[in-house]
Protein backbone atom coordinates (compact mmCIF):
# COMPACT_ATOMS: atom_id res chain seq x y z
CA UNK A 1 0.00 0.00 0.00
CA UNK A 2 1.01 3.35 -0.83
CA UNK A 3 2.16 6.08 1.46
CA UNK A 4 0.97 8.87 -0.26
CA UNK A 5 -0.33 8.76 -3.78
CA UNK A 6 -1.52 12.01 -5.72
CA UNK A 7 -2.85 12.88 -9.01
CA UNK A 8 -2.52 16.21 -10.21
CA UNK A 9 -5.17 16.32 -12.10
CA UNK A 10 -6.07 19.89 -14.58
CA UNK A 11 -7.53 22.51 -12.66
CA UNK A 12 -11.36 22.73 -13.31
CA UNK A 13 -10.76 26.47 -14.68
CA UNK A 14 -8.61 24.58 -17.18
CA UNK A 15 -11.22 22.07 -18.20
CA UNK A 16 -13.96 24.81 -18.77
CA UNK A 17 -11.71 26.82 -20.70
CA UNK A 18 -10.64 23.95 -23.35
CA UNK A 19 -14.57 23.40 -23.73
CA UNK A 20 -13.76 27.14 -26.15
CA UNK A 21 -12.59 24.78 -28.88
CA UNK A 22 -15.95 23.94 -29.68
CA UNK A 23 -17.24 27.57 -30.24
CA UNK A 24 -13.87 27.98 -32.18
CA UNK A 25 -14.73 24.88 -34.48
CA UNK A 26 -18.17 25.91 -35.38
CA UNK A 27 -16.78 29.46 -36.09
CA UNK A 28 -14.07 28.33 -38.41
CA UNK A 29 -16.02 25.35 -39.99
CA UNK A 30 -19.69 27.22 -40.04
CA UNK A 31 -19.02 28.92 -43.78
CA UNK A 32 -18.37 24.63 -45.12
CA UNK A 33 -21.08 22.67 -42.76
CA UNK A 34 -22.24 24.19 -38.81
CA UNK A 35 -23.01 20.11 -38.28
CA UNK A 36 -19.07 19.18 -39.29
CA UNK A 37 -18.38 22.53 -36.80
CA UNK A 38 -20.29 20.89 -33.80
CA UNK A 39 -18.81 17.28 -34.67
CA UNK A 40 -15.40 18.94 -35.18
CA UNK A 41 -15.47 20.67 -31.97
CA UNK A 42 -16.84 17.92 -29.69
CA UNK A 43 -14.31 15.65 -30.76
CA UNK A 44 -11.72 17.65 -29.84
CA UNK A 45 -12.88 18.45 -27.03
CA UNK A 46 -13.07 15.14 -25.93
CA UNK A 47 -9.65 14.58 -27.14
CA UNK A 48 -8.26 17.22 -25.09
CA UNK A 49 -10.33 15.82 -22.03
CA UNK A 50 -9.18 12.52 -22.75
CA UNK A 51 -5.06 14.06 -22.84
CA UNK A 52 -6.11 15.43 -19.69
CA UNK A 53 -6.85 11.99 -17.98
CA UNK A 54 -4.04 10.10 -19.34
CA UNK A 55 -1.07 12.80 -19.53
CA UNK A 56 -2.10 13.62 -15.76
CA UNK A 57 0.65 12.40 -13.51
CA UNK A 58 0.92 10.47 -10.25
CA UNK A 59 2.93 11.43 -7.20
CA UNK A 60 3.73 8.06 -4.87
CA UNK A 61 5.56 6.74 -2.00
CA UNK A 62 5.92 3.61 -2.10
CA UNK A 63 8.12 1.10 -0.30
CA UNK A 64 10.74 3.76 -0.10
CA UNK A 65 10.36 4.99 -3.57
CA UNK A 66 9.15 8.13 -4.83
CA UNK A 67 7.67 8.04 -8.37
CA UNK A 68 6.66 11.25 -9.96
CA UNK A 69 5.05 10.14 -13.84
CA UNK A 70 7.40 8.01 -15.15
CA UNK A 71 10.22 9.28 -12.71
CA UNK A 72 11.59 7.41 -9.98
CA UNK A 73 14.16 8.16 -7.09
CA UNK A 74 14.75 6.17 -3.78
CA UNK A 75 14.13 8.45 -0.89
CA UNK A 76 17.44 7.51 0.71
CA UNK A 77 18.81 10.07 -2.00
CA UNK A 78 16.45 12.83 -1.25
CA UNK A 79 17.60 14.84 1.50
CA UNK A 80 15.27 18.17 3.07
CA UNK A 81 11.33 18.21 2.09
CA UNK A 82 10.04 22.03 1.87
CA UNK A 83 6.45 22.25 1.24
CA UNK A 84 5.15 25.50 0.20
CA UNK A 85 2.32 27.34 -0.82
CA UNK A 86 1.23 31.01 -1.63
CA UNK A 87 3.07 33.44 -2.59
CA UNK A 88 6.16 31.16 -1.27
CA UNK A 89 5.35 28.12 -3.67
CA UNK A 90 5.01 31.10 -6.60
CA UNK A 91 8.48 32.17 -5.64
CA UNK A 92 9.76 28.64 -5.80
CA UNK A 93 8.48 28.50 -9.07
CA UNK A 94 10.07 31.50 -10.24
CA UNK A 95 12.16 33.84 -8.93
CA UNK A 96 14.30 30.72 -6.97
CA UNK A 97 13.72 28.30 -10.07
CA UNK A 98 17.14 26.86 -10.95
CA UNK A 99 17.44 26.01 -14.50
CA UNK A 100 18.78 22.30 -13.76
CA UNK A 101 15.83 21.26 -11.44
CA UNK A 102 13.52 18.35 -12.42
CA UNK A 103 10.17 19.84 -12.28
CA UNK A 104 6.97 18.49 -12.73
CA UNK A 105 4.90 21.81 -11.95
CA UNK A 106 0.97 21.80 -13.09
CA UNK A 107 -0.31 26.12 -13.47
CA UNK A 108 -3.47 25.07 -11.90
CA UNK A 109 -1.97 23.68 -8.86
CA UNK A 110 -0.65 26.51 -5.85
CA UNK A 111 1.39 23.91 -3.45
CA UNK A 112 5.01 22.84 -4.80
CA UNK A 113 7.53 20.69 -2.94
CA UNK A 114 11.01 20.91 -3.03
CA UNK A 115 13.05 17.69 -2.43
CA UNK A 116 16.97 17.86 -2.23
CA UNK A 117 18.64 16.11 -3.85
CA UNK A 118 21.83 14.04 -2.28
CA UNK A 119 22.96 11.92 -4.89
CA UNK A 120 26.94 12.94 -5.57
CA UNK A 121 26.39 11.18 -9.01
CA UNK A 122 23.39 13.68 -9.77
CA UNK A 123 23.40 16.64 -11.48
CA UNK A 124 20.07 17.45 -10.53
CA UNK A 125 20.30 19.76 -7.44
CA UNK A 126 16.89 19.06 -6.38
CA UNK A 127 13.00 18.16 -7.78
CA UNK A 128 10.02 20.76 -7.82
CA UNK A 129 6.63 18.70 -7.69
CA UNK A 130 3.32 20.51 -7.92
CA UNK A 131 1.13 19.29 -4.80
CA UNK A 132 -2.18 19.81 -3.84
CA UNK A 133 -1.26 18.73 -0.11
CA UNK A 134 2.57 19.76 -0.55
CA UNK A 135 2.89 19.40 3.69
CA UNK A 136 1.41 15.82 3.44
CA UNK A 137 3.70 14.56 0.16
CA UNK A 138 6.55 16.21 2.34
CA UNK A 139 5.21 14.14 5.84
CA UNK A 140 5.24 10.82 3.82
CA UNK A 141 8.82 11.66 2.15
CA UNK A 142 10.17 12.27 5.55
CA UNK A 143 8.38 9.02 7.46
CA UNK A 144 9.44 7.36 4.31
CA UNK A 145 13.12 7.71 4.93
CA UNK A 146 12.75 7.03 8.62
CA UNK A 147 10.69 3.31 8.50
CA UNK A 148 10.88 2.87 12.17
CA UNK A 149 8.80 6.55 12.58
CA UNK A 150 4.49 4.92 11.84
CA UNK A 151 2.21 6.13 9.40
CA UNK A 152 -0.87 8.30 10.68
CA UNK A 153 -3.97 7.55 8.89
Amino acid sequence: MAEYRERLWPAVWIVCVTALVIPASLLVLAPISVVAGAVTGVVLYLGCLLLFIYGAPVIEVKNGILSVGRASIPVRLIGDAQAFDGDEATLERGQRLDARAFLVIRGGIRGVVRLQIVDPIDPTPYWLLSSRHPTKLAAAISRSQRPDVPIKT
